[in-house]
């Protein structure tokens, strides 16, 4: 898959992030719609940024690549969970990009031989590592909230965001109407908001 643009080059200006971030939110909101224009926008707007993170974590860049071929299937699969009021668009799909190349380090049993700093640069840079324990820290207590919902909401919010399964398979899975589905998932996120922000 070729990498196409930056998501935010060195910005000359707040508003720039500010516009370019409420575009890609538009964007994922439309792919979770199963939009192909919209999906094809996120893809030019974060496919740099995503493939440095994938090429740092794997150190090579086929393998590289290759994550990033499933991290664009997963988004494509998962667009329809992202809730734009619990966390920025390009820190959602980052967590994703990250966790896949983590999941093919871990299947490969090694680490790279080539020291750090002989890695390519690339067109963009990883999360800092600041941003990654902020992360990492959030992770817990969403975990530690996901835990407290109820086992219908919780069930069904832990499948599609850790699963990529889509409202309409939770529906036909649980064999419950569609907006029972959406209704379990909305009311289940609206309770971890309120726990996350406690």
């Amino acid at each position: 898959m070729p990498v196409g643009g930056a998501f935010a080059s060195h910005g000359d200006v707040s508003t720039d992030a500010s516009s370019a971030r409420a575009r890609l939110t538009e964007a994922l909101v439309r792919t979770g719609a199963e939009d192909r224009a919209a999906f094809r926008t996120v893809y030019d707007l974060t496919a740099a940024k995503l493939f440095g993170i994938c090429l740092r974590i794997c150190g090579e860049r086929q393998a590289a690549e290759d994550v990033l071929h499933d991290v664009y299937l997963l988004v494509w699969r998962r667009a329809g969970a992202f809730e734009p009021g619990r966390a920025s668009p390009i820190t959602w799909l980052a967590t994703i990009a990250r966790n896949r190349a983590i999941d093919w380090r871990r299947a490969q049993g090694s680490r790279p031989t080539a020291p750090l700093e002989d890695a390519p640069d690339t067109a963009d840079a990883a999360p800092l590592a600041s941003d990654q324990l902020e992360a990492a820290g959030e992770s817990a207590r969403l975990h530690a909230c996901l835990d407290g919902l109820e086992a219908q909401q919780r069930t069904a919010i832990r499948t599609a965001f850790f699963d990529g399964v889509t409202y309409a398979e939770l529906a036909e899975r649980q064999a419950v109407p569609l907006g029972t589905m959406k209704s379990w998932v909305r009311r289940g996120l609206q309770s971890l908001k309120r726990c996350l922000a406690a």
